[in-house]
């Protein structure tokens, strides 16, 4: 058990950090920019963000590294830069003084017979990218807005084989669907959670895709076929389409009165993803102190 287990322990639930694309865009990051190179280019402004959600009360932040394995950054022309751009987004994030984990979303290919690379060879883009932020001091890892259990558990391993000790978070996105909560690739929560528990997760939840009432479904689904730790980072309500941008419009105020309901599903790590800001991470921590 590691230190973000350890912490959860002893607080019983912990709040996490919103959303960083948003943040990084109002800061000046363009759809050109490859955001996991600010952390080399424009370290201060990375390190805002992260400093921004420990001062709103986040317990546990994550990285500037969701797209950063080598399959990702090979199509932005980086594909030499992984273990650099990976130990700089370690760095900026630890700068904030609480528990990191290291963001890793998915590499964008398929695992045979679906795609042309193996399990193997996925583990082994992972492991490169992991590699370069356990090297570089996080305490956990986050495997991200997931949709294929296989792509999941090679992270989750490559993870496991360079520390048997860190913890491992995994979340998938997930839809509604006539069969319910499904991800892309059609994963229920309860497919989820026994080929995470195979892996060696330590925390399973569920990112993005949905606003916190979902969430709180997706969270009973969840904890209803495991005792695991469970994390939710939901959207700032549901997306509209603004003068040709997609905007989240949920106040913190409404987003964290969904909090108790959310903690009563079974949720220990709460947070937010699209559109959600600082503000709405204070307002979920105000929201835990009232309980």
């Amino acid at each position: 058990m590691g230190v973000l287990l350890d912490t959860l322990a002893e607080k019983k639930v912990l709040i996490s950090d919103g959303a960083w694309g948003t943040m990084l865009q109002a800061a000046g990051l363009t759809t050109d920019d490859c955001p996991e190179e600010w952390n080399l280019s424009h370290p201060d402004q990375v390190q805002a963000v992260a400093k921004a959600y420990a001062q709103a009360g986040s317990d546990l932040i994550l990285s500037d590294t969701f797209g950063g394995s080598g399959c990702k950054l090979k199509k932005m022309g980086f594909g030499d830069k992984v273990v650099e751009f990976n130990t700089a987004g370690a760095k900026n994030s630890l700068a904030a003084g609480v528990i990191v984990a290291g963001s890793v979303g998915p590499t964008g290919e398929f695992i045979e017979p679906l795609g042309d690379m193996t399990a193997d060879e996925i583990q082994a883009v992972f492991a490169e990218q992991i590699g370069a932020m356990i090297e570089a001091g996080v305490q956990a890892i986050c495997v991200e807005t997931m949709s294929a259990v296989e792509e999941a558990a090679a992270a989750v391993r490559a993870s496991k084989a360079i520390d048997p000790t860190i913890d491992v978070i995994v979340t998938f996105t997930f839809d509604a669907t006539p069969n319910g909560f499904r991800t892309m690739m059609g994963v229920n929560p309860e497919m989820a959670v026994e080929a995470m528990v195979e892996a060696g997760a330590d925390v399973i939840g569920s990112n993005c895709g949905n606003g916190i009432e979902a969430m709180i479904e997706i969270t009973r689904a969840f904890r209803a076929v495991t005792n695991l730790p469970i994390l939710i980072h939901a959207n700032a309500g549901v997306p509209e389409l603004i003068d040709g941008e997609t905007v989240f419009r949920q106040s913190p105020d409404d987003f964290s009165a969904k909090v108790p309901e959310l903690i009563e599903a079974g949720a220990n790590i709460i947070g937010g993803c699209c559109g959600s800001t600082p503000a709405h991470i204070a307002a979920m921590k105000a929201a835990i102190a009232a309980m």
